[in-house]
């Protein structure tokens, strides 16, 4: 439920098609298309026409390239079969001013390198606000809310804040909606304690934990065996978060995930709850 791959704003490891080939000889049911930039629904469409036999999903990410906290964008996405809304990533309030943090020549993540481009071409872009001054969420917010709730969408904290992740969590779930995903708790720029994602398991959120995240050595892969165990596998979804051309393919990422957790003393009925059983509760298809 959260791969990158072609067409893309960098050349990616796989494109739609072939992914959902490789996906059809392996047995995968199939996969969600994330782009920090564009709505994939339509693309996830071409894919199930041009591949029977797998179930592509199209997604959207509020940043300031569809507009932001634009509930027309998800209104329209959602009526072209999109499943999955993201809050803001490489537009919220905390990593826009990430680009700004590396020291010249530095090495940078390949979306970083795209937005320091585009602010050369066309000015630097505006944060995309979630809360008030007040801390309170903003009514654009709650629009967000409206529109996944009529529709049922997944609604996912994208690249937040702590704060901001409380805040968007807490009111998604009260406005009605039922798949509320926390974004790679662990990663650094969310870096959520264990006992903060204790809490948002508890009020009813799924917490997604992303491959790329250990495997690339962001966080030690203990750190997320350990918030997998203190906030309950029924709490957990395990996605790869891959497509990167320099990380192993995305047909492979599950399995090695899934590798991964067996080694930490995980059963494999834990490991089928949260790749398969949580996975077709995010994807509207608990029949695949």
């Amino acid at each position: 439920m959260h791969v990158h791959i072609d067409p893309d704003f960098v050349t990616r490891i796989t494109d739609d098609i072939s992914l959902a080939r490789r996906c059809l000889e392996l047995g995968i049911a199939g996969f969600q298309m994330k782009s920090h930039y564009t709505a994939t629904a339509e693309r996830a469409r071409t894919v199930n026409a041009a591949v029977p036999g797998i179930k592509s999903f199209g997604a959207i990410v509020l940043n300031q390239a569809v507009g932001g906290l634009n509930p027309l964008a998800v209104e329209v996405a959602a009526r072209e079969g999109a499943r999955t809304v993201w809050m803001p990533t490489v537009s919220s309030a905390n990593e826009i001013h990430e680009v700004h943090s590396f020291a010249p020549g530095a090495p940078m993540p390949v979306w970083m390198k795209f937005e320091v481009e585009l602010r050369e071409a066309v000015g630097e872009p505006d944060p995309v606000e979630v809360l008030d001054a007040d801390g309170q969420l903003l009514p654009q917010v709650h629009e967000i809310f409206n529109v996944c709730a009529r529709h049922q969408l997944v609604l996912a904290t994208g690249h937040l804040a702590r704060d901001e992740i409380f805040a968007v969590a807490d009111g998604a779930l009260k406005a009605g909606i039922k798949d509320v995903v926390i974004t790679h708790p662990e990663f650094p720029s969310q870096n959520l304690s264990i006992e903060d994602q204790q809490r948002l398991a508890d009020s009813g959120a799924l917490l997604e934990r992303c491959f790329t995240t250990p495997y690339t050595g962001k966080v030690p892969w203990q750190h997320v065996f350990d918030g997998v165990r203190a906030t309950g596998v029924a709490n957990n979804v395990l996605s790869t978060d891959l497509g990167q051309v320099f990380n192993p393919p995305v047909e492979d990422g599950l399995a090695l995930f899934a590798d991964q957790f067996l080694q930490a003393g995980f059963s494999e009925e834990e490991i089928h709850t949260m790749t398969v059983t949580n996975t077709r509760r995010l994807a509207g298809e608990q029949d695949l």
